[in-house]
């Protein structure tokens, strides 16, 4: 006997579908309405039927195979035979994070053609793999932040038993795995929930579509949706973690917010599953309220996403100083960030127009994520392009240092690592011409404080915008992609021989700088960088005492006194000799 449930409180009459058979539902008090089957195995088809319209497919469904409007299919999670139950995830403080999305980072686009390039990502010396969503989304390609079917993994990449084949197969390399869930929105076209209950609120629309109800009447149960979404995720699928898309759009007024009650939620199943279990928001809003403990009137979160180091780096190395680049392009912003994670803190910001942001008090830098580039700062350009198409290559091999030689959890995006001649666009498949048109419209809009004209903006609804996004995997042996990726694998293999490198003290970050003649000098214990942005060779100082190079990007350097001469548009990175 299989008991089908959905909560729907605005329907007055519900009735399940059921391989073409329609069943009568009934309702408890609490706007549960319930129906029994005799039987029912994975694959069979379902949805429900409210006042007459319909169907629709579940709210919780576990699988569309046929997209977003189509009905349900049943999984049963226990058919599945897991390999990985002696696997634990690496502690978060020695990770280096790979961000990847499913259907660009290989030819294939699938979850089983991922697990073909693991090996690749192992010898780079990665211990997490980052993906961005998998939930079910409209079309055939996408990003994934439009996901409404939550509890599905998009049908184009493959079956949830796929997916759950890739999660195994990276644990069976030593690979932990995060996946990124989207809990400030939903997506626009199949989207059902309004029809079930009130999911959403009037209160606030944050900039992606309808606010989450996670304080107003009936919020109980839209709080436990999105909670037991978290945990099937964690549970079923054997992710070691979640990254929380910008959560600075999510508004809750409760007294336990959604994102503790989260975190306590996703604590007691880590003991209950014995297993390393993190979750790590983005957020805008320079708060480090996201991961103080509880006990300090915190959520307890256990790493954030955090762009002021990416902002600051980004416009010093690219020169890049429109829209929210206006706040930065001084090196002393990127010093500050590696003292103190955030650059606004308290500090007036003028592209806000306010004061912005509280100083990360208490925190260790392992607490945040540094990056040179990831999905959002390339994909949300008009013609999506990569730090290596923006810069030099001694500014890249500067910038990609100064991320692994930080005291963050680094983080790098596919491709990256071998400085990928393949842009990365923001891509949609929306079937709706009237929805497909103001995705268009918006991403011009959206481009045009940063000067980018309409006619320069890729198309996010043509397939070769899709396509050309796709990684090139070729590129890897050739010049300059081999030297990138023999930079990238030294710098992660340093990172994790030093232990002054790996230290997330902030206290232990010392910083010099020359605004003027453009060199930055960060000094962690033992071990110091050197960095000239400068189009012309300059001498550098040092700290008292002998020195070693143990990476150089240009292979003149030299060393005089307490002195580092370094060529134009290069870095060091230096170890004290006792």
């Amino acid at each position: 006997m299989k008991t089908f449930r959905v909560w729907a409180t605005v329907p007055k009459k519900v009735e399940l579908v059921f391989n073409g058979n329609i069943f009568p539902m009934a309702r408890d008090d609490h706007g549960w309405w319930m129906a029994e089957v005799s039987q029912a195995t994975t694959g069979d088809s379902y949805g429900f039927i409210l006042d007459g319209a319909g169907p629709f497919p579940d709210p919780r469904s576990p699988s569309q195979p046929e997209g977003v409007h189509k009905l349900s299919r049943l999984v049963d999670h226990d058919d599945f035979t897991w390999t990985d139950n002696n696997f634990q995830a690496p502690q978060l403080s020695s990770a280096v994070i790979y961000e990847l999305h499913i259907g660009t980072f290989t030819p294939r686009g699938t979850f089983l053609s991922t697990i073909e390039r693991l090996e690749h990502l192992v010898t780079l010396g990665v211990t997490h793999v980052e993906l961005m969503p998998v939930a079910e989304f409209d079309g055939g390609h996408g990003w994934g932040y439009d996901s409404v079917d939550l509890f599905a993994p998009h049908h184009a990449y493959g079956s949830p038993a796929d997916l759950k084949k890739l999660v195994a197969a990276c644990h069976a390399h030593g690979l932990a795995v995060i996946l990124d869930v989207v809990y400030n929105h939903l997506g626009p076209a199949g989207n059902y929930l309004a029809k079930f209950a009130p999911y959403f609120t009037k209160k606030f629309s944050p900039v992606w579509g309808e606010g989450i109800n996670f304080d107003g009447a009936d919020s109980d149960e839209v709080r436990r949706f999105f909670c037991d979404n978290a945990l099937m995720w964690l549970r079923d699928y054997h992710f070691d973690g979640l990254r929380l898309d910008a959560v600075h759009g999510i508004l809750d007024t409760s007294a336990t917010h959604i994102l503790e009650q989260l975190k306590i939620e996703v604590e007691k199943l880590a003991e209950q599953l014995g297993r390393r279990l993190v979750l790590m928001p983005e957020s805008d809003l320079n708060d480090p309220r996201l991961l103080w403990p509880r006990e300090r009137g915190g959520y307890g979160l256990d790493a954030q996403w955090s762009d002021d180091f990416h902002h600051a780096l980004h416009t010093v190395l690219t020169g890049e100083l429109t829209g929210y680049y206006s706040d930065f392009g001084k090196i002393s912003d990127i010093a500050k960030a590696l003292r103190g994670a955030f650059v606004y803190d308290g500090k007036y910001s003028a592209y806000r127009r306010r004061v912005h942001g509280q100083p990360a008090e208490g925190l260790q830098g392992h607490r945040f994520l540094g990056y040179l580039q990831n999905h959002d700062q390339i994909g949300n350009r008009a013609r999506g392009e990569r730090s290596r198409q923006l810069m030099s290559l001694g500014k890249l091999k500067i910038g990609a240092a100064l991320v692994f030689t930080s005291p963050f959890l680094p983080l790098l995006f596919q491709g990256e690592e071998w400085g990928a001649g393949t842009p990365f666009f923001y891509f949609t498949d929306y079937q709706e011409p009237e929805l497909a048109g103001a995705v268009r419209e918006g991403r011009c809009r959206e481009f045009a404080v940063f000067g980018w004209k309409p006619e320069d903006t890729a198309d996010p609804q043509a397939r070769e915008t899709f396509e050309q996004s796709k990684l090139n995997w070729d590129e890897i042996a050739k010049s300059p992609h081999a030297e990138i990726l023999g930079w990238y694998k030294k710098l992660i293999q340093l990172r994790r021989s030093e232990p002054d490198i790996l230290d997330g003290d902030l206290k232990n970050v010392q910083a010099k700088f020359d605004e003027q003649n453009r060199w930055l000098v960060v000094e962690r214990k033992s071990v110091s960088l050197a960095c000239n942005f400068a189009e012309f060779p300059q001498r550098l100082p040092l700290r008292q005492g002998a020195q070693k190079i143990l990476m150089v990007s240009e292979k003149e350097t030299l060393i005089i006194g307490g002195f580092i001469d370094l060529p134009a548009e290069s870095v060091a990175v230096l170890k004290s000799v006792q």
